[in-house]
């Protein structure tokens, strides 16, 4: 009787019903809104999500992520659209507190296979701090996939505080130069994924930086309140700076 009060549209509900077993819909009936259970139930049949990773994704709460990440993502082609999540959770990274860029990124090359799981089907792992020669001069990006969907390369950046405009002609500098030297006649332009501690919704919008096809997201190593989340961002930064400092000195010191 739930279920058909829950999903009453017969024209909607045949396809999902010959494509998902009845436990994934016993996963989506506690759902609160109908919006949510249809993006859940068809993300399910176009990546083939099993039982499990269909909890997964709602526990990770892909759907929230989705729609925080729309409005960059809306200006892009539409087939860009529900590839990537905002913010993305590294909760699998056991990450300690005062985390700096190269452990977050150590710790997601380590897990690569949850990483891809997390970012969601289609998405190859390329290279890792992806060499880059302009002018002579060695630049790295942190980390390259290629998107199958999409038929594109996806770079990635990893920042350790809160979004700064500069990172903008860093990235856009990337993709011109995978562009360039990377990219298959075949394939679309390269696109941009810069993963902040804290974003500048402002600066972003400001911007425009979709035009160029770059997107910013914040990352999680947790899923507290929003409360807790702003705390121990906060008080990450703060620690990882003061460890930035004291190996500084360290080094100095010796």
């Amino acid at each position: 009787m739930q279920f058909a009060d829950e999903f009453p549209d017969l024209k909607i509900v045949t396809p999902l019903a010959t494509q998902l077993s009845w436990s994934h819909f016993i996963e989506l009936l506690p759902l609160i809104t109908a919006e949510k259970k249809m993006y859940y139930a068809q993300k399910a049949v176009e990546e083939n999500w099993s039982r499990n990773i269909l909890r997964y994704q709602i526990e990770r709460k892909a759907f929230e992520r989705n729609e925080i990440a729309k409005p960059q993502i809306q200006p892009l082609l539409s087939s860009v659209k529900n590839s990537f999540k905002d913010p993305y959770l590294f909760d699998f990274l056991s990450l300690k507190d005062g985390y700096l860029e190269n452990d977050l990124e150590s710790a997601i090359i380590k897990e690569i296979e949850l990483f891809i799981l997390e970012l969601g089907k289609g998405f190859a792992f390329i290279e890792r701090q992806k060499r880059i020669i302009l002018d002579g001069k060695d630049f790295y990006l942190d980390l390259l996939f290629y998107h199958r969907k999409l038929n594109r390369l996806v770079a990635i950046e990893l920042k350790l505080g809160e979004f700064k405009a500069t990172y903008k002609g860093q990235m856009e500098l990337y993709l011109k130069w995978l562009d360039k030297y990377e990219k298959q006649e075949d394939e679309n332009p390269p696109i941009g994924l810069i993963l902040c501690a804290e974003k500048s919704n402002e600066q972003i919008e400001l911007l425009e930086m979709h035009k160029d096809g770059i997107v910013v997201a914040e990352y999680w190593t947790e899923l507290p309140s929003k409360k807790q989340l702003e705390e121990k961002l906060h008080q990450s930064l703060i620690e990882a700076r003061e460890r930035i400092e004291s190996r500084k000195a360290l080094g100095e010191w010796n």
